[in-house]
């Protein structure tokens, strides 16, 4: 499979991630002023205010240059409910109106009520490559509406998905797109960089402050 085009994230969103970073850098300064001179108010509000603006004024044109996948012009609920068009089984059974949901970005789908769940995952697991679809399948235990419903999914999943895009909570199950190496990788970096970087940087700022 042609892994998916990338765009740069752009100025704006880098902003917001160097000031969010900015943010934590000067809360975790502002913590250790408060413990260890909590009288300097001044000091405090000065480093918790500071900081974000630095950052994102510092960062935000370095972390603009991030890359995420292309998103489709279609809006992930409208591209599921052409996907599942014909599914519905009539009222007080499952029907896309009442067991088809979405916040814009993560669509969820309720599996309970339906009695062609291997039909609903056939069609709708191809969509899992452009956005992260959420099955609703209960707890799986003796007390639940479905109780075999959430191993039977996961059975079918698990042949499907590795685990790196599978995430299972108490009463669902969500496959996410698959990254392209290359923003896998980017991101990786990243993260060291912020772990190396991050816990320095705010014990020199406390040895400065002692």
């Amino acid at each position: 499979m042609a892994e998916p085009s990338t765009e740069p994230v752009g100025l704006w969103l880098g902003i917001q991630a160097g000031a969010f970073l900015g943010l934590y850098f000067g809360f975790s300064l502002a913590l250790v002023s408060a413990l260890t001179s909590p009288e300097e108010l001044m000091r405090i509000v000065y480093l918790i205010t500071i900081f974000p603006l630095v950052g994102g004024i510092l960062l935000g044109p370095f972390l603009a240059k991030r890359e995420r996948p292309v998103a489709s012009d279609v809006p992930p609920l409208q591209q599921t409910m052409e996907a599942l068009e014909g599914m519905d089984e009539g009222q007080g059974k499952w029907r896309i109106l009442s067991h088809v949901r979405s916040d814009g970005r993560t669509v969820r789908i309720d599996l309970h009520d339906s009695s062609r769940v291997e039909e609903l995952l056939s069609r709708t697991t191809p969509l899992t490559n452009e956005f992260p679809v959420r099955y609703m399948v209960g707890r799986g235990i003796s007390s639940s509406r479905q109780p075999e419903l959430r191993a039977n999914v996961l059975n079918i999943l698990d042949k499907q998905f590795p685990k790196t895009r599978q995430s299972r909570y108490t009463s669902a199950i969500e496959i996410a797109p698959e990254l392209p190496e290359r923003l896998r990788n980017q991101r990786k970096r990243i993260n060291i960089l912020l772990a190396i970087f991050l816990p320095i940087a705010t014990f020199l700022g406390w040895l400065e402050m002692r």
